[in-house]
């Protein structure tokens, strides 16, 4: 039996019998979603949050919720088809409020908390949308003399604007929702530009939900973790919907600050980890620090034991490092009720992935953009290659288009959870998306002999050198990954040559507060030098950096913690 067969059971139990019965499209709504949960886990806990008070609401509790909601609406003229916005920290009213806004037929428009008030309305107008739910503390921000915002309710009780949960309508018949329907836009950032909203279907997010679990296995007693914003498609589909897809239950994080996460990660018994490289290297940094810290003795020790485990895991599929390690150091980082860490959002170091799987988590890293729903690849946790994304998930086709010599060229995907396209830009979706249905990724890679697939860098990332070779940014930042004294960095090209138009390899780099609590930036700044220097003998002499920036300010990053390379290039230009 394929590891693929392995869990098509599960899946086969947890909806396709319940196909012609609670469910008739090729898949299921958001809607029929969760009302088949519910009814097979009715007391399990469903949406939960640790900090700073304890909220949880069963499956039945929630249902409850959403339904009397839904009704508020329908009662007080939504229709289908309309456009409703939530925007707000992670927490069950945000899920709720989600689904009941599905559920009375409206399109969802989640946004980003992070935008500033100018992007939300620049977007919201775009959007046609006309009714939020927020936050207090930025629902008046969105100019209160709009003319097309007409409702505003609050995602917070005790405020001055009317609580979501407290709305409560008489039970309507709620309108007919179909699988191809659209359910969700998720917008990008509007300050420049047409905003791209990406127009999802239930049918793209429930494919991308469900096929994950043909390759790692969900169970209704499993608890997620959501930290990273929730408005995000990773976050969306990765934690929320396969959460209310398997009945397990989802606890909310608010701030991505160490030790609250420690708590909730330990008081909230996650067994699902969901987060982004930067996060997992923090988490791995600080697992080390304490192993070096216990002497060479204990720390040689401890090194050959992980080394002894990773290959008995990889070559036998037998996990004993999770009885090696538990107590001794995945416990000090709440990571001893783990079963599967998942990593997505960008690059992730092979000596990351490698390490986790050495300490007995099934560490899983994933592949997708937002235009997929966004998960199109997995790297199962049973035939794992560090230094690949995975197999494509069930129903994804993928092809490699103007390969290189060295076999690097856009990917190309095909499949059930690619968009219906950009909503209001059919100029922008004609770019990238054919009419027989094949995505343009933007991405480069390869396909290795074995169909898993390997990522070099974004397409229009790509520095041009003198020589003409083609660099891909992203390759050079994974060296960078695991050295503790550096907090973030940016590879960036320097014009060499205006006529040529030859650009030359720089980075920026932003040491880690805890360093330049000790040094100058003068100090920082030989330093850096020196790791680039380390890092620079390993890499092929046209990859070479060239050119070292040290800042002692953050670089600009988006609320999923990735670097804003290009405001990047534009602030450091000419400097």
């Amino acid at each position: 039996m394929s590891f693929k067969d392995k869990y098509w059971k599960t899946v086969v139990d947890k909806f396709y019998a319940f196909k012609g019965t609670m469910y008739n499209g090729e898949w299921p709504t958001l809607r029929e979603t969760f009302e088949i949960t519910q009814y097979r886990y009715p007391d399990n806990e469903c949406f939960k949050t640790i900090t700073p008070n304890l909220v949880s609401y069963t499956y039945t509790e929630a249902l409850k919720k959403i339904k009397e909601l839904a009704y508020y609406l329908v009662k007080s003229g939504v229709k289908k088809n309309d456009h409703i916005c939530v925007s707000g920290k992670n927490s069950p009213e945000w899920a709720i409020v989600y689904l009941a806004i599905h559920f009375a037929g409206a399109i969802i428009v989640p946004l980003d908390y992070a935008f500033h008030p100018n992007e939300m309305e620049k977007i919201l107008s775009f959007g046609d949308v006309n009714t939020i739910f927020m936050d207090d503390d930025k629902i008046d921000l969105v100019d209160p003399n709009s003319t097309f915002i007409k409702t505003r309710y609050s995602l917070e009780s005790n405020k001055k604007h009317q609580y979501a949960l407290d709305l409560i309508g008489e039970e309507v018949t709620l309108p007919r929702l179909e699988c191809d329907d659209v359910a969700a836009i998720l917008f990008t950032s509007g300050t420049t530009g047409t905003p791209k909203g990406v127009m999802l279907s239930s049918s793209n997010l429930m494919s991308s939900t469900l096929c994950c679990q043909r390759i790692f296995d969900v169970f209704p007693t499993d608890v997620f973790y959501a930290i990273l914003p929730i408005h995000h498609a990773y976050t969306m589909t990765a934690v929320f919907l396969e959460t209310i897809s398997s009945g397990a239950c989802c606890v909310f994080g608010k701030r991505l600050i160490t030790p609250i996460m420690l708590k909730e990660l330990k008081e909230g018994g996650v067994t699902m980890f969901l987060a982004v490289p930067m996060l997992f290297n923090k988490l791995l940094a600080g697992i080390m620090n304490g192993v070096e810290k216990q002497g060479k003795f204990k720390s040689g020790i401890i090194h050959l034991l992980m080394g002894f485990s990773g290959f008995v895991k990889k070559v036998f599929k037998v996990n004993i490092g999770k009885k090696l390690f538990s107590n001794l150091l995945l416990k000090k980082v709440s990571l001893d009720k783990m079963r599967i860490c998942i990593c997505g959002g960008g690059p992730l170091p092979a000596e990351t992935f490698k390490k986790f799987n050495q300490l007995g988590l099934d560490f899983v890293q994933g592949y997708g953009l937002t235009e997929t729903a966004p998960v199109i690849n997995i790297n199962p946790s049973e035939v794992y290659i560090e230094d690949s994304v995975g197999i494509p998930i069930d129903g994804v086709e993928e092809k490699i288009v103007s390969p290189d010599s060295e076999g690097n060229g856009l990917i190309y995907v095909k499949g059930p959870e690619v968009m219906k396209g950009y909503y209001k830009n059919k100029e922008a979706t004609d770019e990238i998306l054919s009419e027989d249905g094949w995505l343009n990724t933007g991405d480069v890679g390869h396909i290795g002999k074995n169909g898993y697939l390997y990522l070099t860098g974004r397409a229009k990332s790509i520095i041009v050198t003198e020589g003409g070779k083609n660099v891909f940014p992203e390759e050079i930042e994974d060296k960078f990954q695991l050295y503790d004294e550096i907090d973030q960095c940016c590879i960036i090209p320097y014009l060499i040559d205006k006529e040529l138009k030859s650009e030359g390899i720089r980075i920026v780099i932003h040491p880690s507060d805890k360093y330049l609590e000790s040094h100058s930036l003068d100090e920082a700044a030989k330093h850096m030098e020196e790791i680039v220097e380390e890092v620079n003998r390993d890499l092929q002499s046209y990859k070479k950096i060239s050119l070292t920036t040290v800042v002692d300010t953050p670089l600009p990053m988006t609320s999923t913690k990735k670097i804003k390379r290009f405001e990047v290039i534009r602030i450091y230009k000419d400097k």
